[in-house]
Parts: C-alpha cells; sequence; structure tokens
C-alpha cells in the first residue's frame, strides 16, 4: 500500500523593511543616508516586490523610526505584486478604528495572483508594552488576545456583542471590508507560555526568532499540540538574517566586517531602548549568543553577532549561496514554510539575496 504524502503550505520568503531606524552599513555606526524615512523603506519594498519576495514585514515602533500603518498606505499604490506583512501593537489603537484601517488597505493593495481567495495584507500581530504603559506579561497577552479576537470578527463581516477584562463594547462591522470579505491572516510570536497560549488562539501564522534547528523543531511541536487542543491548526515562520556571498569565506568576512566598528556600550543601548527588550525571546537570542564560539556561531552557519546590536532578532543564517539555501531547507523540513529575511544594509542585500538564494529555495522548496 502507498501513502500518500502529506501535502506542505507553498514556501512563502518575505523581505524587511527597516521602519525601525534598523539599517546599517556597519552596525552601531549611525548613518543618515540609511535612517528610515518614507523615500529609504519605500525604496526597499519597492525593490522586494520587483525582485520577486512574497511579502515583506513592516515592523512597528515608537521611538524608532517611522509608523507602520501610515507607511502601509502610502507604499501600498507603489507596489503591484508583493504583500504587506503590516505589524501592529494591540491596543495602540481602537480595535473597530484597527479593522477599518486594516479593510481599507487591504483594498488600496488590490488582488494577488499567487492567493486569489485573499487580498495581499498580512497582519503582525504586536504584543509589547505600549509607550508609557508597562503591563505584565500575562495581562498583555489577554489583552492582545481580545483585540486580535474583536478585529478577525469584524474583518470577517459579523458584529461584535464583547464584554472582556479590557474592552466592552458592541459595534456592528464597518461597511468597508477587506476583498475577501474575510481576515487578513495573522502572524504573531512570542517565546513566553503566555504568548504561547496567545498564539494557539489567534495565530495563523506562528513566527519564531532564529534559534537552532533542533530547538526550533521542539517549538513547532510544541505549538502544534497547543493550537491542536482548541481546534486549531498553525504555520510556521522564521524571522532570520542572512550573509551570503560566492564563498563561506566572503560570508563569514561580511559578517566580521558588519560589527566591527561597534561600540560595546552602543550595542547596550540599542538592545535596551526596544519595547520587548525584556521578553522571553530577547532573552533566547541572549542564551544563543552565550553559548556561540569565539567567532559567534552557535551552528556551522547560524551566527549571532548581530545580536551584539539589535533587540529583537539576534542572528544570521551565514554562507555561500549553496550554504544558506541548504540550512534554510533544514528548518523547511522540521516545519517552517515562511522565511523572513533581512540584511544589513537592507537595499543592496535584498538585490543580493534575491539573485543567489530566491531561484534556488523556490526550486528546492
Amino acid at each position: 500500500m502507498t501513502t500518500e504524502p502529506v501535502a506542505r503550505p507553498p514556501l512563502e520568503v518575505a523581505w524587511f523593511a527597516a521602519l525601525c531606524d534598523d539599517d546599517y552599513e556597519f552596525l552601531g555606526v549611525p548613518d543618515a543616508s540609511l535612517e528610515s524615512s518614507f523615500e529609504h523603506c519605500g525604496a526597499i519594498t519597492r525593490a522586494a516586490d520587483r525582485l520577486g519576495f512574497d511579502n515583506i514585514l513592516l515592523p512597528s515602533g515608537y521611538a524608532l523610526g517611522i509608523d507602520s500603518v501610515a507607511f502601509a498606505a502610502g507604499i501600498a499604490p507603489q507596489v503591484s505584486d508583493i504583500d504587506l506583512l503590516l505589524a501592529v501593537r494591540c491596543a495602540e489603537m481602537w480595535p473597530p478604528q484597527l479593522a477599518r484601517q486594516l479593510a481599507t488597505i487591504d483594498r488600496m493593495l488590490g488582488p494577488s495572483d499567487r492567493h486569489p481567495e485573499r487580498g495581499r495584507l498580512c497582519v503582525n500581530i504586536i504584543s509589547s508594552d505600549l509607550p508609557g504603559a508597562p503591563l505584565d506579561s500575562a495581562p498583555r497577552y489577554r489583552r492582545t488576545v481580545e483585540v486580535a479576537a474583536i478585529v478577525r470578527e469584524l474583518l470577517s463581516g459579523r458584529p461584535v456583542d464583547h464584554h472582556g477584562e479590557f474592552f466592552d463594547l458592541e459595534v456592528e462591522p464597518p461597511r468597508i471590508t477587506t476583498l475577501s470579505g474575510g481576515c487578513p491572516p495573522f502572524y504573531f510570536g512570542g517565546l513566553s507560555e503566555a504568548a504561547r497560549d496567545a498564539a494557539a488562539r489567534i495565530a495563523d501564522v506562528y513566527l519564531t526568532w532564529p534559534d537552532t534547528v533542533d530547538a526550533t523543531a521542539e517549538v513547532v511541536a510544541d505549538l502544534r499540540r497547543r493550537a491542536a487542543a482548541v481546534g486549531r491548526e498553525l504555520r510556521f515562520g522564521f524571522r532570520c538574517h542572512v550573509i551570503v556571498r560566492d564563498t563561506e569565506t566572503e560570508a563569514r568576512a561580511a559578517a566580521a566586517r558588519l560589527v566591527s566598528h561597534l561600540d560595546p556600550d552602543i550595542g547596550e543601548q540599542i538592545r535596551r531602548r526596544s519595547l520587548d527588550s525584556g521578553s522571553a525571546g530577547v532573552a533566547r537570542q541572549v542564551e544563543l549568543r552565550d553559548a556561540a564560539d569565539v567567532d559567534g556561531f552557535v551552528e556551522e552557519h547560524l551566527w549571532t553577532g548581530i545580536g551584539r546590536a539589535r533587540s529583537g532578532a539576534g542572528a544570521a543564517i551565514v554562507g555561500d549561496p549553496d550554504q544558506v539555501v541548504a540550512t534554510m531547507l533544514r528548518y523547511r523540513e522540521v516545519g517552517v514554510d515562511t522565511f523572513i529575511l533581512s540584511g544589513y544594509p537592507h537595499l543592496p542585500e535584498c538585490e543580493r539575496v534575491a539573485a543567489s538564494v530566491l531561484p534556488a529555495l523556490r526550486d528546492a522548496g
């Protein structure tokens, strides 16, 4: 008896628009030409669209960079095929108004040939503290679940009668709908127990930051169990940097060059200024750096040096094109179907990754 192969979701490869003042030639050394602006981040986004990436993450900060929702609305008419993965911080906006904004941007983007069942907007649900209003992890994630549930209902065209811990409202859905009349997919990440439980309930794609292949497999298995317990299924994404060159020696030299001007005190300041600097995910990135060898590698092609000057995703896949693709496919084998990639500086590295990694990854994946 033959067994039919298990169908896998299609491979999604995304790039990163550096909206949060996170673009450098040398990490930790400000460059006015790389500061977040509509012009600079727009150039990155248009390049990713032209070069064939499926999606692009528009990150959200408060003290850092420019606003993600405003940027998404501005860039939507300037891209033709790429999806926008719009990061929104839960509770910064009243949920009914957020639903209306998301529906409007989805319509501004227009339809997709790759997935005609929905539009080209995706939503990265962020659960960080609100500026000036810190909240413990457990209630913060409960608030996130409420926001996501309200927005999903409204964007699915259903009225909301919600009386929860953080929101008390009765409201009809807005007249404006997404192109599909349904809710865009929610991408969501977090390693704490509260975050994992929230993800099982609200995420469509669970995102994890760079980690070893074995540790990533454990997270995937755990989230699959949690989602199944509440009658749901998840896809899985991997947010990581890439340093690819013609040879492994050149790639490692590029990694060393990236941090060659870094003042450790400046790196510490950069890590601490993010609203998520105390999260479980950030703590795991610190563990990886502490476990790395003298050159910063925690696995053969996973380099942790970027985390010396960055809160959040703090490691890069480093190698020649074949090594980078092979490493990414190892993550694919343990359940990852979405890769959100970036490199410094983001515009030239977008071109490089598109030329040297994207075609082989498509063929293999």
